[in-house]
């Protein structure tokens, strides 16, 4: 079989799958008119609002502030409350009572930077407990993951959790990571999936068409490819060989957590790697005449200054090991050409906060994974 016909069984069976999905998309968009021409309205009690039950309430919307959070615009019409009695002549003072803190828009797993999000609209006001089980059967498409939060009703949105009450949901499955683009695969077993998630539940998706969210994820993914950054140094014995079950002790005392995986890890104080240590032998070596250091530079915060923190820790091990910090060509690295890097590091986080997506951050971690 020639490349070009490999090439055209490829792109053939992208548009079936294409076709496919469409197909699937159209025939939910038709049945789910047909139920609603010939469905009835049974409210449930428990689950109205007050306003539908003749009481006024306050409605709230959410607005775009600062920092692109969402918060809760009041558009309530102005209190009618007659003004508060004055105070006796005993009281001294008049106490107002405490403002009512607005709530606050928490970190979210769908992220619209780095998710395709997909707006998901139930026929009524949902229950986490209910709904729950339903979406945790739709947590991966091929290698990238797929996440669900709700609006409650004061126009917050939220992880789904037990307990919450939402009146609109939102899906994301990320666009990009190191493992490559969201593909027309992907993405189509997401539809299919997420269409019959809907169906469960009662709801109506708005899919995006695929040729619009190709180009994001390819996008994104050469952002990921550009910055995809690992710095390491090594510490080279300048004698005999280390024992491994001596100097695994060792580093154990000086801070670092062996992993059951074998790796060697630095903790960051906050459940975080720092960086991280390598033998550069197998668990069954009895000994090592190398150590080497590894900084994976988006997933660590400037502010933790992972750089420096490795390049500290290599200088004490060789002072107490009695070895010497070198580069991967065994050539010992000097203060200059250390410094050098660390500008380098530097000039690196400010090229990632300038595109919003800051070292360590949870997008950064999420893209780098």
């Amino acid at each position: 079989m020639t490349d070009l016909q490999t090439s055209l069984m490829a792109i053939g069976g992208t548009i079936v799958i294409g076709v496919i999905s469409y197909n699937k998309w159209q025939e939910y968009k038709a049945r789910k008119t047909v139920e609603r021409a010939f469905s009835s309205d049974q409210d449930d009690v428990l689950m109205k609002s007050p306003a539908s039950a003749g009481e006024t309430i306050d409605r709230h919307e959410p607005v775009l502030v600062d920092d692109d959070v969402l918060q809760p615009a009041s558009t309530a019409p102005a209190s009618t409350q007659p003004f508060a009695e004055a105070p006796s002549q005993t009281d001294t003072a008049a106490v107002a009572p405490p403002a009512a803190q607005p709530a606050v828009q928490r970190d979210l797993p769908v992220d619209d930077l780095i998710d395709c999000v997909i707006p998901i609209t139930p026929e009524g006001p949902l229950r986490g407990e209910k709904i729950l089980p339903t979406l945790q059967t739709l947590r991966h498409v091929g290698g990238k993951p797929v996440h669900f939060i709700g609006q409650r009703d004061d126009g917050l949105w939220e992880a789904i959790a037990h307990g919450g009450i939402y009146y609109a949901l939102r899906a994301g499955v990320q666009l990009a990571n190191r493992s490559g683009p969201l593909n027309e695969i992907e993405f189509s077993e997401l539809v299919t999936r997420l269409l019959q998630i809907a169906d469960d539940l009662d709801a109506e998706p708005d899919m995006p068409d695929m040729i619009h969210v190709m180009p994001g994820a390819r996008g994104l993914h050469q952002f990921v490819t550009e910055y995809d950054a690992q710095l390491s140094v090594n510490v080279q014995s300048n004698g005999s060989p280390w024992v491994i079950n001596t100097l695994l002790a060792a580093l154990e005392r000086q801070g670092f957590d062996l992993r059951p995986d074998g790796r060697l890890v630095m903790p960051d104080g906050d459940g975080g790697v720092l960086f991280s240590l390598s033998t550069n032998v197998t668990l069954a070596a009895e000994s090592t005449s190398r150590l080497t250091l590894l900084l994976d530079v988006p997933r660590v915060a400037q502010a933790r200054d992972g750089f420096g923190a490795m390049i500290s820790c290599a200088r004490m091990l060789a002072s107490r090991l009695d070895g010497t910090v070198v580069d991967d060509g065994n050539q010992p690295l000097s203060n200059a050409a250390l410094e050098e890097i660390a500008g380098q590091v530097r000039d690196f986080y400010g090229h990632m906060e300038a595109a919003d997506i800051p070292a360590g951050s949870v997008r950064a971690q999420r893209l780098f994974s």
